[in-house]
């Protein structure tokens, strides 16, 4: 969301910078919504002069025992004419607000240009993909084997793009969260949080799901209210409309919660499998930053993402996505893409991003400097958020990286305390 000022004084030039990002903009609609909008403050402003002269004029004429009934009778005209236009003002304010809800973020300069996920550049690359003595299985073929994966019983209990995990598939689900949530918490500085999993249309609309995605969500019948698509909601709704003191930041946050997304326009990709559901767990890291230090808690938190890959033993990349593949809300984002033998190629783990100012605008969230201090004043702070990581995708890799020939699963040695020791999957 953009300050209207600056809209109205940048409008060609933010057409210009977004390029394809803002293709689906009504630009000309919004310009005129913005000069309907500047015409009538003013003719309200002109107006509201114009009654506070007359009000004068009208005490005066009282004060001097003067008859001020054709002044009165001319103030309650130009009342009624504010009233008027204020309503005028309104119904232009309403279709403006949600046009303007709908522009994308800039993308940062350090953002390669392109127009889909192929001009997307590879930053770096740890560890290598595993040698297996047999032929990859997939990660369902191989969890039904093992009868720790069920999807025939999901869909009957829900139906497509659910799961139910059984057994040690239960327990590697519950091991790697607790494993994320213990590494963020104890070595990377996160303060945990176990936030709601419905949030209201104001806490969508702030960090930008709302109103472009209503159709990606699930919601509620009978009430306003949204099942989470990630903790980054709930989470960065902590602190809307509220002021952060300037010694407080950066502020870290880890939350685990179940997600739900629609997967609204994936139809036919990934319909078998893990990798793309109607719910799913994830661990998340948001940070509240100054905007001066907000690139680098950009990089701060993509590596806290990969340390856990890293900890896992599992080989991955890390992508810089290009203006025409970051999401709506983003000025910068790096993509996490752990291997997977399987597909013989890399998949998305993690989406680790900087929103600059562009939540804290919409969500009214700011940052004052410490008492004080010199031209201490309240600006917008910025925001990111990160998967760390997405539990299910990361349960296929691990399957899949680390299936045996008999088609077990060795547990990696970081999650064999959270398993009770338990080192290897084997069929029940």
């Amino acid at each position: 969301m953009y300050d209207l000022r600056y809209l109205r004084d940048n409008l060609d030039s933010l057409r210009e910078q977004l390029g394809p990002r803002g293709a689906d903009v009504p630009w000309d609609s919004l310009r005129g919504l913005i000069d309907q909008r500047r015409a009538l403050t003013s003719q309200v402003e002109q107006l509201r002069s114009e009654l506070k002269k007359g009000s004068e004029e009208v005490a005066k004429l009282k004060r001097d025992k003067q008859p001020a009934d054709t002044a009165m009778a001319a103030m309650k005209a130009v009342g009624e004419r504010i009233k008027t236009i204020e309503d005028e003002l309104r119904g232009v304010e309403e279709p403006l607000t949600d046009l303007n809800l709908r522009i994308p973020n800039l993308p940062h300069a350090s953002v390669p240009a392109g127009k889909d996920a192929s001009s997307n550049l590879e930053a770096r690359r740890w560890g290598t993909p595993p040698t297996l003595t047999a032929t990859a299985k997939s990660h369902w073929d191989l969890g039904e084997a093992l009868g720790i994966l069920d999807f025939d019983r999901a869909a009957k209990i829900a139906g497509a793009r659910f799961a139910v995990l059984t057994g040690a598939g239960a327990r590697l689900e519950r091991a790697l969260i607790n494993y994320m949530l213990d590494l963020h918490t104890t070595q990377h500085g996160y303060r945990e949080v176990l936030p709601p999993l419905l949030v209201n249309r104001a806490s969508m609309t702030a960090t930008g799901q709302l109103p472009k995605f209503e159709e990606d969500l699930f919601r509620l019948r009978d009430e306003d209210y949204f099942l989470i698509p990630t903790a980054e909601v709930p989470v960065t709704n902590l602190h809307r409309d509220e002021i952060i003191a300037e010694t407080s930041l950066p502020v870290r946050y880890t939350a685990y919660t179940p997600c739900f997304r629609r997967e609204a326009g994936s139809y036919g990709k990934d319909t078998r499998g893990l990798i793309r559901l109607h719910q799913f767990n994830k661990v998340e890291l948001v940070v509240f930053a100054k905007p001066e230090e907000s690139y680098e808690e950009l990089e701060r938190l993509t590596g806290h993402a990969e340390a856990i890959l890293q900890g896992l033993g599992l080989h991955y990349r890390v992508v810089t996505l290009c203006t025409g593949d970051i999401g709506f809300s983003a000025a910068k984002t790096y993509d996490i893409e752990v291997w997977l033998p399987s597909q013989n190629q890399y998949r998305e783990i993690s989406s680790c991003s900087n929103f600059e100012g562009f939540q804290a605008r919409r969500g009214s969230i700011r940052y004052k400097g410490a008492a004080g201090k010199k031209d201490a004043k309240t600006e917008f702070i910025h925001t990111l958020n990160g998967s760390g990581l997405a539990v299910g995708r990361t349960l296929v890799a691990i399957l899949e990286n680390y299936q045996q020939p008999d088609g077990s699963i060795t547990i990696p040695e970081v999650l064999r305390p959270y398993m009770g020791g338990l080192e290897l999957i084997r069929k029940e």
